[in-house]
Protein backbone atom coordinates (compact mmCIF):
# COMPACT_ATOMS: atom_id res chain seq x y z
CA UNK A 1 0.00 0.00 0.00
CA UNK A 2 0.86 3.70 -1.04
CA UNK A 3 2.32 5.43 1.86
CA UNK A 4 0.15 7.64 3.61
CA UNK A 5 -0.33 11.67 2.54
CA UNK A 6 2.20 13.50 4.78
CA UNK A 7 0.26 14.51 7.23
CA UNK A 8 2.18 15.99 10.58
CA UNK A 9 -0.90 17.40 12.03
CA UNK A 10 -4.39 16.57 12.40
CA UNK A 11 -6.45 18.83 10.00
CA UNK A 12 -9.10 21.06 11.15
CA UNK A 13 -11.77 19.17 8.78
CA UNK A 14 -10.88 16.29 11.09
CA UNK A 15 -11.28 17.47 14.45
CA UNK A 16 -14.74 18.79 12.85
CA UNK A 17 -15.42 15.52 12.32
CA UNK A 18 -14.46 13.97 15.87
CA UNK A 19 -16.90 16.72 17.28
CA UNK A 20 -19.74 15.22 15.42
CA UNK A 21 -18.75 11.69 16.24
CA UNK A 22 -18.73 12.51 19.95
CA UNK A 23 -22.42 13.95 20.04
CA UNK A 24 -23.13 9.97 19.72
CA UNK A 25 -21.16 9.38 23.41
CA UNK A 26 -23.16 12.54 24.42
CA UNK A 27 -26.39 10.39 23.34
CA UNK A 28 -25.20 7.46 25.06
CA UNK A 29 -24.47 9.57 28.21
CA UNK A 30 -28.10 11.00 28.17
CA UNK A 31 -29.85 7.08 27.37
CA UNK A 32 -28.21 5.47 29.76
CA UNK A 33 -28.41 8.04 32.38
CA UNK A 34 -32.53 8.03 31.80
CA UNK A 35 -32.87 4.03 31.75
CA UNK A 36 -29.95 2.56 34.42
CA UNK A 37 -30.41 -0.84 34.29
CA UNK A 38 -29.04 -4.05 32.90
CA UNK A 39 -30.67 -4.26 29.70
CA UNK A 40 -29.89 -0.56 28.36
CA UNK A 41 -26.16 -1.33 29.55
CA UNK A 42 -26.30 -3.44 27.30
CA UNK A 43 -27.27 -2.02 24.06
CA UNK A 44 -24.94 1.02 25.47
CA UNK A 45 -22.21 -1.62 25.03
CA UNK A 46 -23.52 -3.25 21.54
CA UNK A 47 -23.87 0.77 20.12
CA UNK A 48 -20.25 1.88 21.43
CA UNK A 49 -18.60 -1.16 19.77
CA UNK A 50 -20.12 -0.52 16.35
CA UNK A 51 -19.82 3.12 16.28
CA UNK A 52 -16.21 3.09 17.48
CA UNK A 53 -15.63 0.48 14.97
CA UNK A 54 -16.45 3.27 12.20
CA UNK A 55 -14.58 6.18 13.77
CA UNK A 56 -11.75 4.08 14.44
CA UNK A 57 -11.95 2.86 10.51
CA UNK A 58 -12.54 7.09 9.49
CA UNK A 59 -9.00 7.73 11.74
CA UNK A 60 -7.54 5.04 10.07
CA UNK A 61 -8.37 6.27 6.67
CA UNK A 62 -7.94 10.26 7.39
CA UNK A 63 -4.31 8.55 8.27
CA UNK A 64 -3.87 7.46 4.85
CA UNK A 65 -6.20 9.71 3.23
CA UNK A 66 -5.88 13.35 3.59
CA UNK A 67 -9.11 15.28 3.18
CA UNK A 68 -7.49 17.90 0.61
CA UNK A 69 -9.89 17.90 -2.69
CA UNK A 70 -13.49 18.73 -2.93
CA UNK A 71 -14.52 15.05 -3.53
CA UNK A 72 -12.87 13.82 -0.59
CA UNK A 73 -14.38 16.59 1.66
CA UNK A 74 -17.73 15.94 0.57
CA UNK A 75 -17.73 12.28 1.16
CA UNK A 76 -16.44 13.28 4.60
CA UNK A 77 -19.35 15.12 5.05
CA UNK A 78 -21.56 12.85 4.13
CA UNK A 79 -19.54 10.21 6.53
CA UNK A 80 -20.24 13.21 9.01
CA UNK A 81 -24.33 13.07 8.57
CA UNK A 82 -24.34 9.74 8.65
CA UNK A 83 -22.85 9.96 12.41
CA UNK A 84 -25.12 12.35 13.48
CA UNK A 85 -28.45 10.54 12.06
CA UNK A 86 -26.70 8.02 13.88
CA UNK A 87 -26.62 9.80 17.02
CA UNK A 88 -30.07 11.16 17.08
CA UNK A 89 -31.60 7.70 16.54
CA UNK A 90 -29.22 6.32 19.24
CA UNK A 91 -32.02 6.36 22.12
CA UNK A 92 -34.14 4.50 19.95
CA UNK A 93 -31.75 2.33 18.01
CA UNK A 94 -33.66 -1.47 19.79
CA UNK A 95 -37.12 0.27 19.04
CA UNK A 96 -38.86 2.58 16.65
CA UNK A 97 -35.83 4.32 15.04
CA UNK A 98 -33.52 0.68 14.57
CA UNK A 99 -34.01 1.25 10.75
CA UNK A 100 -33.03 4.76 10.73
CA UNK A 101 -29.70 4.29 13.09
CA UNK A 102 -28.88 1.22 10.46
CA UNK A 103 -29.67 2.61 7.13
CA UNK A 104 -27.41 5.83 8.72
CA UNK A 105 -24.65 3.37 9.88
CA UNK A 106 -24.55 1.64 6.07
CA UNK A 107 -24.02 5.03 4.18
CA UNK A 108 -20.98 5.72 7.24
CA UNK A 109 -19.59 1.81 5.98
CA UNK A 110 -20.09 2.46 1.77
CA UNK A 111 -18.74 6.15 2.04
CA UNK A 112 -15.99 5.15 4.05
CA UNK A 113 -14.82 2.44 1.30
CA UNK A 114 -15.18 4.98 -1.03
CA UNK A 115 -12.98 7.01 0.40
CA UNK A 116 -10.30 4.50 0.46
CA UNK A 117 -10.76 3.55 -2.65
CA UNK A 118 -9.28 7.03 -3.40
CA UNK A 119 -5.66 6.16 -1.95
CA UNK A 120 -4.72 4.57 -4.68
CA UNK A 121 -3.75 0.84 -6.03
CA UNK A 122 -2.92 -0.53 -2.44
CA UNK A 123 -5.73 0.49 -0.88
CA UNK A 124 -8.21 -1.04 -3.29
CA UNK A 125 -6.36 -4.36 -2.43
CA UNK A 126 -6.53 -3.93 0.98
CA UNK A 127 -10.22 -3.41 1.29
CA UNK A 128 -11.28 -6.18 -1.13
CA UNK A 129 -11.86 -8.04 1.69
CA UNK A 130 -12.44 -5.46 4.40
CA UNK A 131 -14.87 -3.67 2.87
CA UNK A 132 -17.15 -5.87 2.09
CA UNK A 133 -17.41 -7.41 5.76
CA UNK A 134 -18.13 -3.48 6.74
CA UNK A 135 -20.28 -3.58 4.43
CA UNK A 136 -21.97 -6.97 5.71
CA UNK A 137 -21.45 -5.70 9.55
CA UNK A 138 -23.57 -2.65 8.67
CA UNK A 139 -25.98 -4.95 6.66
CA UNK A 140 -26.62 -6.98 10.17
CA UNK A 141 -27.29 -3.65 12.29
CA UNK A 142 -29.46 -2.71 9.38
CA UNK A 143 -31.61 -5.83 9.48
CA UNK A 144 -31.47 -6.15 13.07
CA UNK A 145 -32.96 -3.12 13.05
CA UNK A 146 -36.52 -4.31 10.96
CA UNK A 147 -36.70 -7.94 12.86
CA UNK A 148 -38.03 -8.60 15.74
CA UNK A 149 -36.34 -9.74 19.46
CA UNK A 150 -34.65 -12.45 19.82
CA UNK A 151 -33.12 -11.61 16.14
CA UNK A 152 -32.47 -7.61 16.63
CA UNK A 153 -29.95 -8.13 19.17
CA UNK A 154 -28.58 -11.22 17.65
CA UNK A 155 -27.92 -9.36 14.51
CA UNK A 156 -26.72 -6.83 16.13
CA UNK A 157 -23.98 -9.09 18.37
CA UNK A 158 -22.93 -10.84 15.38
CA UNK A 159 -21.99 -7.33 13.74
CA UNK A 160 -19.18 -6.48 16.10
CA UNK A 161 -18.10 -9.99 15.96
CA UNK A 162 -17.60 -9.73 11.99
CA UNK A 163 -15.86 -6.66 12.38
CA UNK A 164 -13.38 -7.73 14.84
CA UNK A 165 -12.94 -11.11 12.70
CA UNK A 166 -12.20 -8.73 9.31
CA UNK A 167 -9.14 -7.06 11.25
CA UNK A 168 -7.33 -10.44 11.49
CA UNK A 169 -9.01 -12.15 7.41
CA UNK A 170 -6.98 -9.05 5.71
CA UNK A 171 -3.37 -8.31 5.58
CA UNK A 172 -2.96 -5.59 7.84
CA UNK A 173 0.60 -4.98 7.04
CA UNK A 174 -0.92 -2.92 4.03
CA UNK A 175 -1.78 -0.04 5.95
CA UNK A 176 1.14 2.09 6.75
CA UNK A 177 0.41 4.22 10.08
CA UNK A 178 1.44 7.82 10.71
CA UNK A 179 2.14 7.49 14.09
CA UNK A 180 1.87 11.09 15.17
CA UNK A 181 -1.40 12.20 13.26
CA UNK A 182 -2.77 8.57 14.76
CA UNK A 183 -2.01 9.53 18.44
CA UNK A 184 -3.08 12.61 18.11
CA UNK A 185 -6.20 11.70 16.42
CA UNK A 186 -7.33 9.43 19.08
CA UNK A 187 -5.74 11.59 21.99
CA UNK A 188 -7.82 15.00 20.76
CA UNK A 189 -11.31 12.48 20.75
CA UNK A 190 -10.39 11.37 24.48
CA UNK A 191 -10.12 14.89 25.32
CA UNK A 192 -13.11 16.02 23.16
CA UNK A 193 -15.44 13.22 25.13
CA UNK A 194 -14.21 14.07 28.78
CA UNK A 195 -15.41 17.69 27.59
CA UNK A 196 -18.75 16.73 26.36
CA UNK A 197 -18.97 14.49 29.73
CA UNK A 198 -18.67 18.03 31.82
CA UNK A 199 -21.56 18.94 29.36
CA UNK A 200 -23.94 16.19 30.30
CA UNK A 201 -22.76 16.64 33.96
CA UNK A 202 -23.62 20.31 33.48
CA UNK A 203 -27.25 19.63 31.96
CA UNK A 204 -27.80 17.85 35.21
CA UNK A 205 -27.82 21.21 36.96
CA UNK A 206 -30.73 22.11 34.82
CA UNK A 207 -33.78 23.66 36.92
CA UNK A 208 -31.48 22.67 40.29
CA UNK A 209 -31.30 24.85 42.85
CA UNK A 210 -27.37 25.68 43.12
CA UNK A 211 -26.48 25.63 46.68
CA UNK A 212 -23.09 24.61 48.45
CA UNK A 213 -23.61 20.78 48.22
CA UNK A 214 -25.02 21.63 44.46
CA UNK A 215 -21.64 24.04 43.60
CA UNK A 216 -19.46 20.89 45.23
CA UNK A 217 -20.55 18.08 42.93
CA UNK A 218 -19.54 20.53 40.33
CA UNK A 219 -16.05 21.01 41.24
CA UNK A 220 -15.75 17.57 42.30
CA UNK A 221 -17.38 16.48 38.72
CA UNK A 222 -14.59 18.65 37.35
CA UNK A 223 -12.20 17.36 39.13
CA UNK A 224 -12.60 14.04 38.04
CA UNK A 225 -12.83 14.89 34.44
CA UNK A 226 -9.18 16.47 34.96
CA UNK A 227 -7.56 13.05 36.69
CA UNK A 228 -9.04 11.48 33.55
CA UNK A 229 -7.10 13.69 31.42
CA UNK A 230 -4.44 13.75 33.44
CA UNK A 231 -3.79 9.84 33.26
CA UNK A 232 -3.92 9.81 29.56
CA UNK A 233 -2.25 13.16 28.51
CA UNK A 234 0.39 13.74 31.11
CA UNK A 235 3.26 12.40 29.64
CA UNK A 236 1.96 8.71 28.67
CA UNK A 237 0.30 9.62 25.43
CA UNK A 238 3.51 11.00 24.26
CA UNK A 239 5.34 8.16 25.39
CA UNK A 240 2.82 6.03 23.33
CA UNK A 241 3.31 7.65 20.47
CA UNK A 242 6.62 7.20 19.99
CA UNK A 243 6.22 3.46 20.75
CA UNK A 244 4.23 3.32 17.73
CA UNK A 245 6.77 5.54 15.65
CA UNK A 246 9.61 3.08 17.01
CA UNK A 247 7.76 0.02 15.58
CA UNK A 248 9.43 -0.47 12.09
CA UNK A 249 7.68 -3.74 11.42
CA UNK A 250 4.59 -2.69 9.58
CA UNK A 251 2.60 -5.92 10.74
CA UNK A 252 3.63 -5.01 13.94
CA UNK A 253 3.17 -1.06 14.36
CA UNK A 254 -0.59 -2.12 12.56
CA UNK A 255 -0.91 -4.68 15.27
CA UNK A 256 -0.13 -1.62 18.16
CA UNK A 257 -2.37 0.62 16.40
CA UNK A 258 -5.45 -1.49 16.42
CA UNK A 259 -4.98 -3.33 19.41
CA UNK A 260 -3.82 -0.09 21.76
CA UNK A 261 -5.72 2.54 20.06
CA UNK A 262 -8.47 0.65 18.94
CA UNK A 263 -9.68 -2.10 20.96
CA UNK A 264 -8.22 -0.41 24.61
CA UNK A 265 -9.71 2.56 23.59
CA UNK A 266 -12.97 1.04 23.69
CA UNK A 267 -13.24 0.86 27.65
CA UNK A 268 -11.79 4.12 27.95
CA UNK A 269 -14.80 6.30 26.41
CA UNK A 270 -17.44 3.32 27.54
CA UNK A 271 -15.40 4.94 31.29
CA UNK A 272 -16.17 8.60 30.41
CA UNK A 273 -20.00 7.50 29.22
CA UNK A 274 -20.60 5.66 32.51
CA UNK A 275 -18.70 8.02 34.88
CA UNK A 276 -20.57 10.95 33.54
CA UNK A 277 -23.38 9.06 34.48
CA UNK A 278 -22.51 8.42 37.81
CA UNK A 279 -21.56 12.02 38.68
CA UNK A 280 -25.09 13.21 37.20
CA UNK A 281 -27.11 11.10 39.27
CA UNK A 282 -25.47 12.71 42.33
CA UNK A 283 -26.79 16.32 41.53
CA UNK A 284 -29.49 17.29 43.60
CA UNK A 285 -28.72 14.47 45.86
CA UNK A 286 -25.62 14.95 47.58
CA UNK A 287 -27.16 14.18 50.96
CA UNK A 288 -28.67 11.15 50.06
CA UNK A 289 -27.95 7.62 49.73
CA UNK A 290 -27.54 6.56 45.78
CA UNK A 291 -29.00 3.39 44.19
CA UNK A 292 -26.48 0.42 43.81
CA UNK A 293 -26.77 1.26 40.34
CA UNK A 294 -26.31 4.82 40.48
CA UNK A 295 -23.08 4.17 42.92
CA UNK A 296 -21.76 1.65 40.53
CA UNK A 297 -21.96 3.50 37.78
CA UNK A 298 -20.03 6.74 39.34
CA UNK A 299 -17.01 4.32 40.70
CA UNK A 300 -17.48 1.86 37.58
CA UNK A 301 -17.14 4.31 34.87
CA UNK A 302 -13.90 5.41 36.19
CA UNK A 303 -12.49 2.16 37.21
CA UNK A 304 -13.44 1.01 33.42
CA UNK A 305 -11.45 4.39 32.17
CA UNK A 306 -8.24 3.23 34.29
CA UNK A 307 -8.76 -0.03 33.45
CA UNK A 308 -8.42 0.69 29.56
CA UNK A 309 -5.74 3.05 29.67
CA UNK A 310 -3.73 0.46 31.92
CA UNK A 311 -4.16 -1.86 28.79
CA UNK A 312 -3.30 0.39 26.44
CA UNK A 313 0.23 1.01 28.25
CA UNK A 314 0.49 -3.07 29.05
CA UNK A 315 -0.07 -3.27 25.33
CA UNK A 316 2.89 -0.53 24.62
CA UNK A 317 4.94 -1.98 27.47
CA UNK A 318 5.19 1.58 28.98
CA UNK A 319 5.08 1.70 32.87
CA UNK A 320 2.21 2.73 34.94
CA UNK A 321 -0.06 -0.36 34.10
CA UNK A 322 -0.14 -2.24 37.21
CA UNK A 323 -0.88 1.33 38.79
CA UNK A 324 -3.68 2.34 37.37
CA UNK A 325 -4.97 -1.21 38.14
CA UNK A 326 -4.80 -0.79 41.62
CA UNK A 327 -6.47 2.63 41.57
CA UNK A 328 -9.39 1.22 39.88
CA UNK A 329 -9.80 -1.61 42.21
CA UNK A 330 -9.74 1.37 45.02
CA UNK A 331 -11.98 3.21 43.53
CA UNK A 332 -14.74 0.15 43.11
CA UNK A 333 -13.80 -0.63 46.76
CA UNK A 334 -15.70 2.76 47.98
CA UNK A 335 -19.05 1.97 46.43
CA UNK A 336 -20.79 1.24 49.48
CA UNK A 337 -19.74 4.82 50.81
CA UNK A 338 -22.50 6.04 47.64
CA UNK A 339 -25.13 3.85 49.02
CA UNK A 340 -24.94 5.65 52.89
CA UNK A 341 -24.40 9.01 51.14
CA UNK A 342 -24.08 10.52 47.47
CA UNK A 343 -21.50 12.87 48.64
CA UNK A 344 -18.71 10.66 50.35
CA UNK A 345 -18.35 8.43 47.26
CA UNK A 346 -18.20 11.33 44.96
CA UNK A 347 -15.01 12.59 47.42
CA UNK A 348 -13.93 9.49 47.78
CA UNK A 349 -13.43 8.98 43.92
CA UNK A 350 -11.36 12.19 43.60
CA UNK A 351 -9.10 11.19 46.63
CA UNK A 352 -8.09 8.24 45.65
CA UNK A 353 -7.46 9.90 41.99
CA UNK A 354 -5.44 12.73 44.00
CA UNK A 355 -3.94 10.25 45.59
CA UNK A 356 -2.48 8.10 42.49
CA UNK A 357 -1.62 10.86 40.63
CA UNK A 358 0.53 12.03 43.13
CA UNK A 359 2.38 8.92 43.79
CA UNK A 360 3.03 8.34 40.40
CA UNK A 361 4.16 11.46 39.38
CA UNK A 362 6.77 11.11 42.87
CA UNK A 363 9.54 9.23 40.79
CA UNK A 364 9.17 11.47 38.01
CA UNK A 365 9.46 14.90 40.38
CA UNK A 366 13.24 13.22 41.63
CA UNK A 367 14.45 12.25 38.16
CA UNK A 368 13.58 15.75 37.18
CA UNK A 369 14.99 17.14 40.48
CA UNK A 370 18.03 15.23 40.23
CA UNK A 371 18.44 15.84 36.75
CA UNK A 372 18.32 19.41 37.53
CA UNK A 373 20.69 19.59 39.78
CA UNK A 374 23.08 17.77 37.73
CA UNK A 375 22.86 19.98 35.28
CA UNK A 376 23.31 23.02 37.18
CA UNK A 377 26.11 21.54 38.50
CA UNK A 378 28.25 21.19 35.45
CA UNK A 379 26.99 24.66 34.21
CA UNK A 380 27.80 26.59 37.24
CA UNK A 381 30.59 28.37 36.92
CA UNK A 382 33.44 27.26 38.68
CA UNK A 383 35.56 30.12 41.12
Amino acid sequence: MAEPTPAVRVSTLELFFDLVFVFTITQLATTLAEHLDLATFGNVLLILAVVWWMYSGYAWLTNAVAPNSTTRRTLLLTGMAGFLVMALAIPEAFGEYGWLFGVSYLVVNVVHTLLFRTAGPGARTALRLLGPLNILAALLVLTGGLVPEPWRHLLWIAAPLVQISSSYLHRIDMHTIAAGHFAERHGLVVIIAIGESIIAIGAGFAGVHLGPNEILVAVLGLCVAYYLWWFYFAGDDSRAERVLAGAEDPRRRARLALQAWGYAHYPILLGIVVASVGIKKTVGHTTEPLHWPQALALSGGVALYLLGHAAFLAKLRLRGAYHRILCALAVLAVIPLGHLMAIYQLVAVVVIMVAAAIIEDIPEVRRSGSSAISDFGRTAPHE
